[in-house]
């Protein structure tokens, strides 16, 4: 069976089909991403009859309705809509909805006598020569005879006979071509995405997520439009959330609604630490509710996939766009959000640069609601969610497979008769004293500064409420919140006039600290033994050239907290190796530790 059939229409007809909603366009409150100068671009070619392309659809199966007809898919339009939107803005004068939510108009100048196109500007408004805006050639009302009567008067030596058949020529771009690819609804999103990928010139890849969203939003039956702008609308306004009332003003039908209402919270959330994109919305709310971890599931079950029977039945889909929209609400849900946020900062993990893996705080979010949603007590939603985080960054366990693993541990969980116990049994079988004692040091030994394992060890030294490296005040917590700087023990200088030329070799993160910068300067490219001598004396002397510590218990007490060897005081780049392979075991010991009192 084919694929795909490849058909040619003009783009009145094109046009057409998506003004009476033969073609559904997936993304039409979306901001329109092409600058005007592309526009300009899509005319002339246009014009000059060269081709822009082809469009891509691809058909809502039919489905099986409870009287046993049929209900006839609509074609979704998956590739083509900048070129589509572009028409209907340029030659039909329609509004546009920009990045900044606000609707505006792009218009595009056409000069007959070059017959040359230019973004409209004030210069070109004044010019005779220019028509400010082609839309009026689409007009209805549009007469060819008058227009060439008039422009000529204007523009004194045009040729009456030329400017016509040019304009004409301009107005006969409605009946361009343009190819049309529909794919077959039978073939699964991974075939999708590979025609997509061989036929866009552009090489974009769409992700399962976008054609999931796809699905969502031309469906009219079962709220998809609503819950489609509520993933859209939370995620944009959690990053840009001055776009707020250019939001409510552009969009009056949704704004209007209750679904409007249980996002609006977000615009006034200044934290920064999980900011979800709406791959990670649909993810964690799909995942929640229908116990799956494979998006290409979402998409067969909204379309009202029976995966026993293989057909496709209307009340599969109503009842899945049922269990989203639950899912949707409970991941916007002010409270849920807050109470989850909350959860996260308190393995330590307080500022977005210790996030190394979005899924690890995609799957908490799961769990949370899970849990939450079985009426288990809040204490132990706290305690298993936040260990569940930190074991999943120690074991890299979203690192691969994810969806897989999402499916997986979801409906462990679930079936799970006492979360607790089977938290335990994870760890016995994941975090072994082998683990602790060899896995987690070998892990240790890299010079990356974003290895999970080293944030694991800050996020220990923040529950701990640790200071900085011979900080008598500021703590480690300050310091990553303020974008402090990591600085070396071992001084990066020293080490290299002692033959460490290798960054790999100096820039181990056993030899990591956060450290007070005025700190690091005054230790400068010292060894070791000769700055930690000075720490003695300023002790013995009341000094505060190393920062403000002046008794040696407290520094003792400040090494211990930063798993740094005791014998830090006498050493030197001979005993730079020894020194790592010691911290090393230090610091696995101290986020052992630092699990368990989780």
């Amino acid at each position: 069976m084919s694929k795909y059939v490849v058909n040619n229409s003009t783009i009145e007809t094109i046009l057409g089909w998506i003004h009476g909603g033969e073609i559904a366009i997936p993304e039409i409150q979306r901001p329109f991403v092409w600058d005007a100068s592309k526009v300009r671009d899509l005319m002339d070619s246009l014009y000059q009859g060269f081709p822009v392309g082809y469009i891509i659809t691809w058909r809502n199966p039919d489905t099986k309705l409870k009287d046993g007809t049929q209900a006839m898919g609509k074609k979704i339009l998956i590739d083509g809509q900048q070129r589509i939107t572009s028409m209907t803005a340029a030659l039909l004068g329609k509004e546009v909805v920009g990045a900044d939510y606000k609707k505006k108009r792009i218009r595009i100048a056409f000069n007959p006598l070059e017959e040359r196109f230019e973004v409209a500007n004030p210069a070109i408004e004044k010019d005779a020569a220019w028509i400010p805006d082609i839309s009026a050639f689409f007009q209805k009302q549009f007469n060819l005879f008058d227009f060439v009567h008039q422009y000529c008067t204007k523009n004194e030596g045009a040729d009456t006979s030329r400017i016509g058949n040019i304009v004409n020529h301009l107005v006969n771009i409605r009946f361009s071509s343009l190819g049309m690819i529909e794919l077959s609804h039978d073939l699964d999103i991974e075939t999708v995405t590979e025609i997509f990928i061989r036929i866009n010139s552009q090489g974009v890849v769409l992700s399962q997520a976008d054609f999931a969203m796809s699905k969502i939003a031309v469906n009219e039956e079962y709220n998809g439009v609503h819950i489609r702008k509520m993933i859209d609308y939370f995620c944009h306004l959690a990053i840009n959330p001055a776009d707020y009332h250019a939001i409510k003003e552009n969009d009056t039908s949704f704004s209007g609604t209750p679904y409007f209402q249980k996002i609006m919270w977000v615009k006034d959330h200044t934290d920064s630490l999980y900011v979800p994109n709406y791959s990670d919305l649909l993810r964690v709310a799909f995942t929640f509710k229908f116990l799956r971890g494979k998006l290409a599931n979402l998409v067969s079950l909204l379309s009202g996939r029976d995966f026993e029977t293989r057909e496709y039945k209307e009340e599969i889909a109503e009842a899945s766009f049922q269990k989203l929209e639950a899912g949707v609400l409970a991941f916007v849900n002010e409270t849920n959000f807050k109470r989850y946020l909350m959860i996260v900062k308190s393995t330590g993990m307080i500022h977005d640069s210790l996030i190394r893996s979005q899924n690890v705080l995609n799957f908490g979010y799961i769990l949370y609601l899970l849990l939450k949603d079985q009426g288990v007590e809040q204490a132990k939603i706290n305690k298993v969610v936040r260990r569940w985080i930190v074991l999943s960054i120690l074991t890299g366990r979203y690192s691969g497979s994810a969806e897989s693993t999402f499916e997986y541990d979801v409906r462990r969980f679930n079936q799970a008769s006492n979360v607790e116990e089977y938290l335990q049994h994870t760890e016995e079988g994941e975090l072994s004293d082998a683990f602790w004692s060899n896995i987690l040091v070998t892990r240790l030994n890299t010079s990356v500064s974003s290895s999970p394992y080293f944030h694991l060890f800050l996020m220990a030294q923040i529950k701990s409420g640790d200071k900085g490296f011979l900080s008598k005040a500021t703590e480690v917590k300050h310091l990553i919140e303020e974008r402090g700087d990591i600085h070396h023990i071992f001084p990066k200088k020293y080490l290299q006039s002692k033959g460490y030329a290798n960054r790999n070799q100096y820039n181990q993160i056993a030899n990591y600290v956060y450290m007070q910068q005025e700190i690091n300067i005054a230790i400068k490219d010292q060894a070791p033994e000769a700055y930690m001598k000075k720490i003695e004396e300023q002790c013995q002397q009341k000094t505060s050239k190393y920062g403000e510590i002046q008794d040696m218990n407290e520094v003792l007490a400040n090494l211990e907290a930063s798993c740094i060897p005791s014998g830090i005081f006498t050493m030197n780049a001979d005993h730079y190796e020894d020194f790592l392979q010691e911290r090393r075991k230090l610091m696995a010991n101290k986020i052992r530790n630092y699990y368990f009192s989780l």
